[in-house]
């Protein structure tokens, strides 16, 4: 397909920097923070991840769109950004799962997308100047009233957008890891009693719930406001506390629930924002990051010990602010030494700053579900006795 038969697209910055490329996806105006993420796989999965709601995400890798997209692949109903940045697309896609191209994939949820542009350019432009709003427009094709649009847009710190992914209704999960994509058999028989996770929605992926059910979990999913005694009421063996978009600390519902739910003493597991969640709960303060981590290959550990992970998000706590007479670091991030994973000292609670289902990504890290299925049966077995 010829550039110049195309429908020229434009990408403003807060800061003014315009970048003219072509559109793919739906025709319109979107608004949203530019970030970018550097996997070079899952671009259907990173577009899906309710984490990037209220973001227009900046894929490095230099083509997009190869294998299609295809429903198995959805982290949630649908994708979650509101835009996408690529250098080149692919409108014919080859691969035996491919049921409909990205474009037209994006073009029926109406999310613009804009490409032919550098994006090593720009993601150079976000690590120099930081992660900032932005706008993609087919319809506005001049860059000061463009800028103008941008410029009324509220800044990502201080954003609360859990309400806009968390789910309305409780429901249960009971969908392990399909066969064909099980890379760790868990050790879970017949005869191990059953379970029960209550996992609060900031925003989950599927194949977070598809892990713990892996593990012999049934799954209660909940929304992010209801009250810890209405959770409670499921009698769980542990309480998990998912990923999400927008500012951690703004969440103010959520980090109250956590800090009631504290109290009962079950094993709580976090990931990502539950892991921010979790850490402002216990008396810890978050922070933004100047542009975040996004990819498949960020090395995390301590104590001779790395694992390679899946991250997305734009706040970290501060270890400044950590109280140390109970928490623990466990995991730091080993680009920037960033936390990356807490764990209280008495109490069965703990939580990452990553994605350990991955989806795509490492399995480094799968070994945190079973740490928490241990938990939730050595509490158990601890009640049984009393």
């Amino acid at each position: 397909m010829s550039l110049s038969a195309n429908q020229p697209a434009l990408l403003v910055l807060a800061d003014g920097t315009v970048y003219r490329g072509y559109s793919f996806g739906a025709a319109g105006t979107t608004i949203g923070e530019v970030v970018f993420n550097t996997g070079m796989t899952g671009y259907q999965e990173v577009l899906t991840d309710p984490s990037y709601c209220g973001q227009i995400v900046t894929f490095t890798y230099p083509e997009l769109g190869n294998t299609g997209v295809n429903p198995e692949d959805d982290e949630s109903q649908g994708p979650q950004v509101k835009g996408a940045i690529a250098r080149n697309i692919c409108h014919q896609p080859s691969n035996w799962r491919s049921t409909q191209s990205l474009s037209d994939y994006l073009n029926q949820y109406k999310i613009p997308g804009i490409y032919g542009i550098d994006t090593r350019a720009l993601t150079r432009k976000i690590r120099s100047s930081g992660a900032m709003n932005g706008a993609i427009s087919t319809e506005i094709l001049e860059p000061t009233e463009l800028l103008l649009r941008v410029q009324e847009a509220p800044s990502m710190a201080g954003l609360n957008l859990v309400s806009q992914v968390t789910t309305q209704t409780v429901y249960e999960w009971s969908d392990p890891t399909s066969p064909i994509w099980e890379f760790r058999p868990t050790q879970e028989t017949e005869t191990s009693p059953q379970l029960t996770v209550v996992a609060i929605d900031f925003g989950i992926k599927r194949n977070i719930l598809r892990r713990l059910a892996s593990y012999g979990c049934r799954v209660v999913i909940v929304p992010a406001d209801t009250p810890p005694e209405d959770i409670l009421k499921y009698n769980p063996d542990g309480i998990f506390l998912s990923n999400g978009p927008g500012d951690p600390a703004a969440v103010a519902e959520g980090i109250a629930t956590t800090k009631a739910l504290l109290a009962s003493q079950k094993p709580v597991f976090g990931i990502c924002m539950g892991h921010q969640i979790l850490g402002l709960s216990l008396g810890a303060e978050t922070f933004k990051l100047k542009f975040g981590h996004r990819g498949l290959n960020q090395p995390a550990g301590l104590r001779q010990r790395i694992e390679i992970t899946s991250q997305n998000h734009g706040f970290a706590i501060d270890p400044d602010s950590i109280p140390e007479a109970d928490i623990e670091i466990t995991h730091l991030n080993l680009n920037d030494r960033t936390v990356a994973g807490l764990r209280h000292k008495t109490l069965p609670l703990f939580s990452v700053q990553y994605h350990p289902e991955a989806s795509p990504g490492p399995h480094d890290a799968d070994y945190l579900f079973e740490q928490f299925v241990q938990s939730m049966r050595g509490q158990k077995a601890e009640a049984g006795k009393g």
